[in-house]
């Protein structure tokens, strides 16, 4: 169930979502163009995988702090497991960290997001997920949903996400599924599901979802990365198994892009929801959103332009 199965259906006209390059098959141009997404396999390599992983235990065990990252858990468990990786679900904004900031200066990865961003990049949004195994009490299902609903900046078609698996990835741990073609319709409205007691701080969803659309699992081996457009529709499943299903991610953009003002748009929830939460975290009596987002990025290569 890779893209294998997806079919690439041959259009005359340019390529809208990804740059003039010499590494880029057409045939690996033409599926981004129709699915919005693309997998590559075996790109990281096993020795920097587990020196992520090295680090993810070190933030959890708190032996290293460092500054902006935001530590998600499921407090739940805390009592149970304590200051461990067995209630961390996220660690999210790790640019300030060395080791795991490495993850989005490496050559193999910058090489393909250059394929869609161009030479000026900017590290957006970072991520290292650790999907916990789940039981009736908790669920860490992410819900159908567009990335680009929680960016303020534009256009979307010089943003990208590289997702690398960490171990292998699988129906059965809860790995990435995408609705292929997605990536050309508008952003949707998104919001909190209606799921009793089975909501996490931020992991809004699409509020009205087409069943219609077909989904495919992308199945991953550890190291493979997968690259996709920030309006594809996708989510993840429930991790059915006992073990941790890891993966590290950056959203990357063009430094040429631009921030927009989300004010009377679906987003604007969002902006109160993020600028309320930065404000407790550090104390601060007046936050923007665009503050918290130029915080968030760092320039990774070329030129830092207007992000």
């Amino acid at each position: 169930p890779t893209s294998a199965q997806v079919s690439v259906v041959p259009h005359s006209g340019r390529f809208c979502y990804t740059l003039d390059n010499n590494l880029l098959t057409t045939e690996q141009r033409q599926f981004y163009e129709d699915n919005g997404y693309l997998l590559i396999k075996k790109l990281v390599s096993d020795e920097d995988i587990e020196r992520f992983r090295k680090e993810f235990t070190r933030i959890c065990k708190r032996e290293v702090k460092p500054p902006g990252v935001m530590i998600m858990k499921d407090e739940s468990l805390r009592s149970q497991f304590g200051q461990s990786e067995k209630v961390v679900n996220k660690v999210q904004d790790f640019q300030e960290d060395a080791e795991l900031f490495r993850y989005c200066t490496l050559p193999e990865v910058l090489k393909y997001v250059e394929c869609f961003t161009g030479p000026n990049i900017m590290a957006m949004h970072t991520m290292l997920i650790n999907k916990l195994p789940d039981s009736d009490k908790q669920t860490f299902l992410h819900p159908m949903h567009q990335d680009l609903h929680y960016f303020p900046f534009r256009p979307a078609s010089r943003i990208v996400c590289a997702w690398t698996a960490m171990e292998r990835a699988h129906e059965d741990n809860g790995c990435l599924v995408v609705q292929p073609g997605t990536h050309k319709t508008a952003l949707k409205p998104h919001g909190y599901p209606e799921w009793e007691g089975k909501t996490n701080k931020l992991f809004h969803g699409l509020l009205e979802e087409d069943e219609k659309i077909p989904k495919v699992h992308l199945v991953m081996e550890k190291g493979d990365t997968v690259f996709f457009h920030p309006l594809l529709i996708h989510g993840s499943g429930i991790n059915r198994t006992s073990g941790f299903r890891k993966s590290i991610s950056c959203h990357f953009a063009s430094s040429d892009c631009h921030y927009i003002d989300v004010k009377n748009t679906t987003q604007e929830h969002l902006e109160k929801e993020l600028e309320e939460m930065v404000r407790k975290k550090y104390n601060a009596i007046s936050v923007q959103l665009k503050d918290i987002w130029n915080f968030r990025a760092r320039l990774v290569q070329g030129e830092r332009i207007n992000l």
